[in-house]
């Protein structure tokens, strides 16, 4: 069964510190476009992770967000002890000398507005100790991501299919037409014949009627947009990410079609091509979402 390439997934890691969560957000696309949206990933460890999602997604435009969230503790900043130490004393001989006396307390609530005085509070990056966790979340949101996308590839399938066959049932009431078409065409022509009083001989008439119908002639086209429709069929059904082969197969489709407008010289034909143009066109429109 076919994919979307639009989805979602996520993934959880326990770290010592704090939860770590990997979010994948997946569109459309023609190559494999991956944007890495956060430092918590080590830098020698992103080929990695690059490699992972390139060959379980293929194609699309594929976001990867990491957000960490502290444990409590772990959230709490440490003060650095000495340096309000070295603070303190800096700053109360400077009182001294200038001939500022302050409280203690004041002095000590003055430093600690300082930012540099606290240390972390905050995950850096994944250490390398914990990098197990993180493959093993990267792979959840991996697998939350391949079901959503079979889910909207089961869609996808469902509504292009049955625009395949819609355009195919919208053929077959061009050819309950055909008859009467010839017929209108080669009436038009003897009206005009009469009306301009052209004397003719029948029997080259005949022949030039035939020759000019053949050119009106759309059983070709009848055939091959039948092979195509068929072609596409077998491909959606056969192959696990037929999305670009769709697509050159939509476009020999659109062909048929085109010319078959062309040729009609009838409107209610011509009305039929514009519906079958219309399906094609949301068929095109879904086949690109197609891995």
């Amino acid at each position: 069964m076919i994919k979307s390439m639009t989805g979602y997934g996520k993934g959880v890691a326990e770290l010592s510190t704090g939860r770590l969560t990997l979010e994948i957000r997946t569109l459309n696309g023609k190559n494999c476009d991956i944007n890495i949206k956060s430092s918590l990933l080590p830098k020698d460890r992103e080929l990695e992770v690059r490699k992972t999602l390139s060959d379980a997604l293929q194609r699309g435009t594929v976001d990867l967000l990491l957000t960490f969230e502290p444990k409590a503790g772990a959230q709490a900043r440490q003060i650095d002890a000495d340096l309000v130490e070295n603070y303190f004393r800096q700053i109360h001989a400077i009182g001294c000398k200038v001939g500022i006396a302050m409280p203690k307390e004041e002095y000590l609530q003055s430093i600690l507005r300082f930012p540099d005085v606290f240390e972390g509070g905050k995950q850096e990056t994944v250490p390398e100790d914990e990098w197990p966790a993180v493959q093993a979340a990267l792979g959840e949101a991996l697998a939350a991501l391949d079901a959503f996308r079979s889910r909207e590839g089961a869609a996808l399938y469902a509504d292009v299919t049955a625009r395949v066959a819609k355009i195919l049932a919208l053929y077959d009431e061009v050819e309950s037409h055909e008859a009467e078409r010839l017929e209108a065409v080669r009436g038009r022509i003897l009206k005009a014949a009469e009306e301009l009083q052209v004397k003719m001989d029948p029997e080259r008439f005949e022949q030039e009627m035939i020759f000019y119908l053949e050119k009106l002639d759309i059983n070709e086209e009848k055939v091959r947009l039948r092979q195509h429709c068929k072609y596409f069929m077998d491909t959606i059904d056969g192959e696990p990410c037929p999305g670009r082969k769709l697509g050159f197969i939509i476009q020999e489709m659109g062909r048929e079609i085109n010319t078959t407008g062309s040729k009609a010289n009838h409107a209610e034909i011509q009305k039929l091509v514009v519906r079958m143009k219309d399906e094609l066109e949301k068929i095109r429109e879904q086949s690109m979402n197609i891995l």
